[in-house]
């Protein structure tokens, strides 16, 4: 009797382990691109989008803007695939170690408007380097910041990493990572105008 409820259990196991076998593994779901995933992105007016160096123009402009001046996110948010975001590297005080802050399109707007629209905020590029395969585009961009467009030396330095995705006859922004120029970190002069080198002291 033994030796049959042994037979029956080792049967049963066998049977089980073939059945789950044969279970067929569900396919994962198809993945579904950012923009389809987000039909209601704002418009974006085709002169900012439709080149990369119109896009690059109307990411500046909208973030510039006097003192009171409100910015127009909408016309920002335009610029951005849905998922996009802002990274600034911030460099940890007296070490060699890094970090990056990942911020959303709508993060970035709650920390820089205040600011923005109380100091005033004018940043600019003064030297692009631009690479492009396919539908995919880097930018290598140093930029310049001042709180008002006649100051004479910028507050602010740095280079934004900025990737881009052609999607048919415009341009979207995918990511900005960026770094600021200060002492222990000037700006490379192969990323400056021939006319400058490095931060005025």
């Amino acid at each position: 009797m033994k030796h049959l409820n042994r037979t029956a259990t080792l049967l049963l196991a066998f049977v089980c382990t073939a059945a789950f076998a044969q279970t067929p593994t569900p396919a994962p779901a198809p993945l579904q691109g950012d923009l389809a995933a987000h039909p209601n992105n704002p418009t974006a007016k085709p002169a900012d989008v439709n080149s990369v160096d119109a896009i690059l123009t109307a990411l500046y402009s909208v973030i510039s803007g006097p003192k009171g001046q409100a910015r127009d996110w909408d016309r920002m948010r335009s610029l951005f695939l849905p998922s996009a975001r802002l990274i600034p590297a911030r460099a940890a005080k007296d070490s060699p170690h890094a970090d990056a802050i990942f911020l959303t399109i709508d993060e970035y707007i709650a920390r820089s408007s205040g600011t923005m629209t109380t100091s005033g905020f004018f940043e600019r590029s003064i030297h692009n380097d631009i690479q492009q395969f396919g539908n995919i585009v880097h930018i290598w961009s140093t930029y310049e910041s001042r709180h008002n467009a006649d100051d004479a030396t910028p507050f602010a330095r740095g280079i934004n990493s900025i990737q881009l995705l052609k999607d048919g006859d415009r341009y979207w922004i995918v990511n900005i990572l960026w770094d600021s120029e200060r002492p222990t970190n000037p700006i490379p002069t192969q990323y400056l105008p021939k006319q400058f080198d490095r931060l005025p002291r």
